[in-house]
C-alpha cells in the first residue's frame, strides 16, 4: 500500500476528538510522554494504528518492542510468543509450530516469531492483549509491523505535524536471540542508520539486559548524539537475562543502589523502573512514601523514565479509584496519580493512554 494512503486510512480510524497541539518546547526541556506500545489502552498494541493514535494524542515518543523473524527481520511485538496478541491459533496451517521453549529462564509454550518468516507473520492479525479490560473491537484488523515500516510511518507523521516524534525501541530477549543466531544489536543500528529520519530524530534504545547496552555504547560512542540508551529495571529479585545466562548473581535491586546507579551511568543515559520503585504502594493499595531512587539517579546524571501508567482502576492506587470495579476506565484518577509521580521529579514516563499523559504534563 502506498504510504500516504496508509497514513490517511490510519488517521481516519483515530478518534475525531484528537486535536492539534500548540507549539511545544524542545523535547529535552520538558517531561516526555512515551506511548507504551503505542496507545495500547485504546488500540491493539504494536500496530501502526496504535502508534498513530499515540502520536495524534500528543506522545513525544512511541515504543516498538523488537523481536526477530526466522528470516532476520525486526518486528514489533512485546515478546516473541505471539499467541496472546495475534490470531495465530486460528491458523490451522501453523498448528504444528506450537512448541515450548525456555526464554530468560522461563518455560513458555506457544507460537514464536523466530519460527515464522516475515511473509508468514504478515498473514496474522493483531488481537487485544487485555480483552477483559479493553474489549475486542479492533481484533483481526491490523498486521504486525516491521521496524522499517514504523520508522517510515513516524517520519511521515513528524513531517505532517511539524514536530519531532521520537522512537524508543526495546531489544527484547537479547541473549536468547543471540543464542539462536539472530542477534539484534547491530541489525538495529544498521536499520536506524539506513533511514534519514532516524539519523537525526530522537531515539532511545532500551533493554532489560546490561551487556547489549554496554556493547551499543561502545559502538555509538559520541558520534550519534540523537541516540540515547535506557537501562530498564525489572522486579528487585530478578536478574537481567544476560546475567542469568552467564550464571551471575546481580539483581535489579543491586542495580538501583547508589553504587549500582553509578555503574549504569557509565554506559546509559536513563533508567526505566516500574513506577512503584519511585513511590511504592502500601499493603492496602495506597500510595506510600517516595523512595530515594529519583534523587540518587539524578545525582549520577541518569534520567528516570518509569513504566507503565494505565487508565483502569486496577492499575491505580486505591485513593484514585472511581467506583469499585477494577476494570473501570478512570481518566481522572490516572491523571491525578500521575501528577504525584511528576512531582517526584521523573523525566519521562511510559503510558498506555498518551492523551491522559499529555494532560497530566500540560495542566499540572
Amino acid at each position: 500500500m502506498h504510504r500516504p494512503v496508509l497514513r490517511v486510512l490510519l488517521l481516519g480510524m483515530l478518534s475525531m476528538s484528537s486535536a492539534p497541539h500548540a507549539a511545544e518546547p524542545p523535547l529535552a526541556k520538558r517531561v516526555l510522554v512515551i506511548g507504551h506500545r503505542g496507545a495500547s489502552a485504546l488500540r491493539p498494541e504494536h500496530t501502526l494504528v496504535s502508534y498513530a493514535k499515540a502520536i495524534a494524542d500528543g506522545a513525544d515518543f512511541i515504543e516498538p518492542d523488537l523481536v526477530m523473524t526466522r528470516d532476520g527481520v525486526m518486528v514489533a511485538r512485546h515478546e516473541n510468543a505471539i499467541d496472546g496478541t495475534t490470531d495465530v491459533a486460528d491458523h490451522p496451517e501453523f498448528a504444528g509450530r506450537r512448541t515450548a521453549k525456555v526464554i530468560d529462564g522461563h518455560r513458555v509454550t506457544g507460537w514464536f516469531t523466530e519460527d515464522f518468516t516475515l511473509a508468514e507473520l504478515k498473514t496474522l492479525r493483531a488481537r487485544e492483549r487485555l480483552p477483559e479490560l479493553r474489549g475486542t473491537a479492533y481484533d483481526g484488523q491490523f498486521q504486525i509491523p516491521t521496524l522499517d515500516e514504523i520508522i517510515d510511518f513516524t517520519a511521515a507523521e513528524s513531517a505532517a505535524r511539524g514536530r519531532p516524534i521520537g522512537l524508543i525501541p526495546e531489544i527484547k530477549h537479547g541473549s536468547y536471540f543471540r543464542g539462536i543466531g539472530l542477534p539484534m544489536e547491530d541489525k538495529l543500528l544498521a536499520t536506524l542508520a539506513a533511514h534519514a529520519y532516524t539519523r537525526s530524530a530522537p531515539v532511545e534504545i532500551q533493554s532489560f539486559e546490561i551487556g547489549n547496552l554496554k556493547y551499543l555504547r561502545g559502538k555509538l560512542g559520541h558520534a550519534h548524539p540523537n541516540i540515547r540508551l535506557l537501562q530498564l529495571i525489572d522486579d528487585p529479585d530478578v536478574r537481567p537475562g544476560d546475567v542469568l545466562a552467564a550464571g551471575g548473581e546481580l539483581t535489579y535491586a543491586q542495580m538501583i543502589t547508589p553504587a549500582g546507579l553509578a555503574a549504569i551511568a557509565r554506559y546509559a543515559d536513563a533508567i526505566g523502573p516500574g513506577y512503584q520503585a519511585i513511590i511504592p504502594y502500601t499493603a492496602d493499595g495506597q500510595l506510600g512514601s517516595p523512595t530515594a531512587l529519583v534523587r540518587n539517579a539524578h545525582a549520577v546524571g541518569l534520567e528516570v523514565h518509569p513504566y507503565t501508567f494505565r487508565p483502569e482502576n486496577t492499575f491505580l492506587a486505591k485513593a484514585f479509584w472511581e467506583g469499585d470495579h477494577p476494570s473501570t476506565v478512570n481518566a481522572r484518577g490516572m491523571v491525578a496519580e500521575l501528577r504525584v509521580y511528576l512531582a517526584a521529579g521523573i523525566d519521562a514516563f511510559f503510558t498506555d493512554d498518551p492523551a491522559l499523559g499529555r494532560e497530566a504534563v500540560d495542566t499540572r
